[in-house]
């Protein structure tokens, strides 16, 4: 029986099971074309049912079965009703349909009392539930407090966080005792009649699998892709990355206490702009919009041009993280290369070098130094590649000098175009320097975009090349590493028309695969060795952000046709995936062999 309209009920957990145990030959839970069953399901024998049935057939249709089934058993069905036009969906309006109706509604976090349990579960840190908040929140202290005492199966621990800088020592200290930070929360009214209110963690979204927390640049390609049906979460995540910023000075690389002295690339004010133009007919659109740009000041001011990161010389900007031994977020024996150099040296075992170093019980200057640009690597958000490991603290980033060249742009057209060239910086947005009647206009932001975008000419353009590489502050010299955010000057406006159209020419055939743009060239991954292992921001690897800037910054320049093929590139690799190694729940990196860009199956 083959009929669209046909359907069957069966027993969940009996045909999950022999699904599996049948067409799973890898055990690993999916369906996909490395399995190498039979790629028939009888699915008729699952049934009570006596009329006729269908059996499911290829790799694309076993896949939404498996995936039919999962959400039944996660819903605690014992039978359900398959339908057999949700097996033949057309992969592209599948894909839409539950990205829209279901993947990003799983993926939306609360940190209040009826999300706190979720959103703080941590797989990568084995603690208790706890969550920290900043002194400046004193209603989610007192919140959180009684979400504790009423609640005391949750065993949640509240903690203060310090008032003045952040340390890293303070950061190192408290390691042992990882959790959640607090983010914004907003008052509802519960009851009209009695005007009673109550506190709601403001929602946001999160990568999922072991990531429940909200991570910066991550969080603003999903708003992207969330513009459309759920515009409160996209304005939830401004309202967080504010909140952040004015209580943990930066938008952090993700809300957790073990992030506190590290960012990621700086988006805000593109997405506040983005956010602005759906919902400037709301009456507190222009309010959020000044929020969000006099908090991208604040950032700019205290984190991203100041010390350590400003570069006095060629004024541009590095990644330059605070913080002190291995990264607590990383299982210790990842670094199992780097300690073991020094075990003969001092006479320890592996696990007692590495608690010796994090515990400040040995200094070793060139283990400080590696750990350093570690951080820096994931404060960038390309973790890990060969372009930026063992030098990224070094680097002045094409991408980083890009995103701040973007935002010194924004907020000088933001404050013209929207505030009459004339934006008072309000209490809790106001940094060293500032006075209770500082005021911005738009002048002094164009002159600092001017400024960048000479000093992105002078020092990342390299002519023989026609591409834009990164630059050393340390050894003053260019990088050699071929890197995809050579095209990010055309997104944020940098290059001009001849430099633009050498990009075009002599630097998008670099990157650009069947599926799309990969990360780095395959000359600057080198030949994949034990020493030299794949790295999931290196060649053949292709990223969303990368896609996304280099459309924009295509179709800016006029360069439309190139732009049109990129994005059918990339979106035809999205579909052969749905395809080919489709997966019952959100995960993006599972089941995707490495090379998928290259072979664009």
């Amino acid at each position: 029986m083959s009929s669209k309209h046909a359907s069957i009920v069966v027993d969940v957990d009996a045909a999950m099971q022999h699904l599996l145990e049948r067409e799973d030959t890898d055990h690993d839970k999916l369906i996909t074309v490395n399995d190498h069953g039979p790629k028939d399901f009888p699915l008729g024998q699952y049934s009570s049912e006596t009329k006729p049935t269908f059996d499911v057939q290829g790799v694309y249709q076993l896949s939404n079965l498996l995936q039919e089934l999962f959400l039944a058993q996660r819903q605690g069905l014992k039978t359900a009703k398959i339908e057999w036009y949700r097996l033949h969906e057309n992969p592209v309006d599948r894909l839409s349909r539950l990205i829209t109706t279901s993947w990003w509604d799983n993926l939306t976090r609360r940190i209040d009392a009826d999300g706190i349990e979720l959103a703080a579960a941590d797989p990568k840190m084995k603690s208790s539930l706890r969550i920290y908040v900043p002194p400046g929140a004193p209603e989610q202290f007192s919140y959180y407090s009684a979400v504790a005492k009423h609640r005391p199966a949750m065993n949640l621990d509240v903690q203060w966080l310090p008032s003045g800088e952040m340390t890293a020592d303070f950061i190192k200290s408290i390691n042992d005792k990882p959790g959640i930070l607090a983010l914004d929360m907003e008052t509802v009214q519960l009851d009209e009649e009695t005007i009673t209110t109550q506190l709601k963690g403001v929602p946001f979204i999160v990568p999922g699998d072991q990531f429940n927390e909200l991570y910066n640049w991550d969080a603003c390609f999903c708003a992207l892709g969330m513009l459309d049906n759920h515009l409160p979460v996209v304005k939830g995540i401004v309202k967080n990355f504010i909140f952040e910023i004015k209580h943990y000075g930066k938008i952090l690389n993700a809300n957790r206490s073990y992030y506190l002295g590290r960012a990621q690339p700086p988006l805000l004010t593109w997405l506040a702009l983005k956010t602005f133009q759906r919902t400037q007919h709301e009456p507190d659109a222009l309010a959020l919009l000044r929020s969000a740009i006099l908090a991208a000041r604040k950032e700019y001011h205290e984190w991203w041009t100041s010390a350590p990161r400003l570069d006095e010389e060629t004024g541009l900007s590095r990644y330059r993280p605070i913080g002190k031994g291995s990264p607590p977020e990383c299982r210790p024996k990842s670094f199992a290369h780097v300690f073991i150099p020094y075990t003969e040296k001092y006479g320890m075992t592996l696990d007692e070098m590495i608690d010796a170093y994090n515990a400040g019980a040995i200094i070793e200057p060139d283990l400080d130094a590696f750990f350093d640009h570690d951080r820096a690597v994931r404060e960038s958000g390309h973790d890990t590649s060969n372009r930026v490991e063992g030098v990224c603290a070094d680097l002045a980033t094409v991408d980083l000098n890009c995103l701040l060249l973007q935002i010194e742009s924004d907020i000088a057209s933001t404050i013209q175009t929207y505030f009459g060239d004339s934006l008072a910086v309000s209490e809790g947005f106001r940094v060293r320097g500032d006075k209770s009647n500082t005021v911005e206009s738009s002048d002094v932001w164009r002159e600092r975009a001017e400024k960048r975008k000479a000093s992105i000419d002078e020092y990342f353009w390299n002519e023989q090349k026609g591409i834009y590489f990164d630059y050393n502050t340390v050894t003053k010299q260019q990088s050699t590493a071929e890197s995809v955010t050579s095209l990010w000057p055309l997104w944020c406006g940098a290059a001009n028309d001849d430099r633009a159209a050498r990009l075009v020419k002599d630097g998008l055939p670099i990157f650009e695969c069947i599926g799309g743009l990969s990360s780095t060239s395959e000359s600057t991954r080198g030949t994949v060795t034990e020493a030299n292992p794949q790295k999931q921001w290196d060649y053949p690897q292709g990223w969303a952000p990368h896609q996304v800037l280099a459309w924009d910054g295509l179709n800016s320049y006029g360069y439309h046709e190139e732009a049109v093929r990129l994005v059918y590139r990339w979106l035809h690799l999205m579909v052969s995936n749905l395809l080919s190694y489709f997966i019952p729940y959100p995960s993006v990196s599972k089941a995707v062999p490495p090379s998928l860009g290259k072979r664009g199956i």
